[in-house]
C-alpha cells in the first residue's frame, strides 16, 4: 500500500533521517569510526532506539554505555564533521520522496529533524531537495526535542497552518509522539519502505 495523503490535511512536515533520507547506513559508518578511535563497538540498536534525537544525546548514551572519557560536545562535533565528510553517500529514500514531488506547489512542506541545522541542510542539498520545502526546523532551532511537539508546532507555525491540518511523515516513535502531542495527522512511513540491509525498528 501506497503512502498517501489525508484529504485534510493543508501542509505536510516530514522528518529527514529515515524518512527523507535513507542516513542509517552513514551514521552507523560514522559511529564506527569514532568507536575504532575511543575503543568500543558501537551497537546500532543505539540508533534504532535514540531516532529523532539530537546528536548531543547519542554522544551521551554512548559515553555512559561504553564508559569513555571525553565531553559529549566533542564526541557531537567529531560525529557531524566525520558525518558531513560522508553525506556524498546518502540517498534518498524514494517512496518518500515521491509524495514530496507530487505535493510541490500544491501544498506547503516543511522538515521538521532532531539533525543540527548544518547536517539538515547538507543532507536536503546533497539529495536535491532543498527547493521543495519552505521551511526547516532543526535541532538547533528548539529547546524541547522530539518527542516533544515543539519542533512540529515550529513547522506549522514557520507554513501558517493549524497543527491539526499537518500531515506528519515519520519513521521513529520519538517523532511519532511528538506528532500525536501536536494533535496532527500521522504517518509511519516504516511499513511501506524498503530499508535494505540495515532494516529498521
Amino acid at each position: 500500500m501506497a503512502i498517501t495523503v489525508h484529504p485534510n490535511a493543508k501542509a505536510l512536515i516530514f522528518d529527514l533521517d529515515g524518512t527523507l533520507s535513507d542516513s542509517l547506513p552513514v551514521h552507523v559508518e560514522t559511529w564506527n569510526t569514532i568507536g575504532e578511535k575511543y575503543g568500543f563497538v558501537f551497537d546500532t540498536q543505539i540508533m534504532l532506539d535514540m531516532t529523532g534525537r539530537p546528536t548531543i544525546e547519542f554522544a551521551e548514551q554512548i559515553i555512559i554505555q561504553y564508559g569513555i572519557d571525553e565531553k559529549p560536545e566533542i564526541l557531537t562535533r567529531l560525529k557531524q564533521e566525520l558525518f558531513w565528510d560522508l553525506a556524498h553517500l546518502l540517498n534518498p529514500i524514494p517512496e518518500v520522496v515521491a509524495i514530496v514531488k507530487e505535493f510541490y506547489g500544491k501544498l506547503p512542506m516543511a522538515v521538521g529533524t532532531g539533525a543540527s541545522r548544518k547536517s539538515g541542510e547538507i543532507q536536503l542539498k546533497t539529495l536535491n531537495l532543498t527547493k521543495y520545502f519552505d521551511a526547516l526546523v532543526s535541532a538547533d532551532d528548539v529547546k524541547k526535542h522530539k518527542p516533544e511537539p515543539e519542533t512540529f508546532l515550529e513547522c506549522a507555525r514557520l507554513m501558517k497552518v493549524e497543527p491539526q491540518f499537518c500531515q506528519v511523515f515519520e519513521d521513529g516513535d520519538l517523532g511519532i509522539l511528538a506528532a500525536k502531542k501536536a494533535n496532527m495527522i500521522i504517518t509511519d512511513v516504516r511499513p511501506h519502505i524498503n530499508y535494505g540491509k540495515w532494516g529498521h525498528s
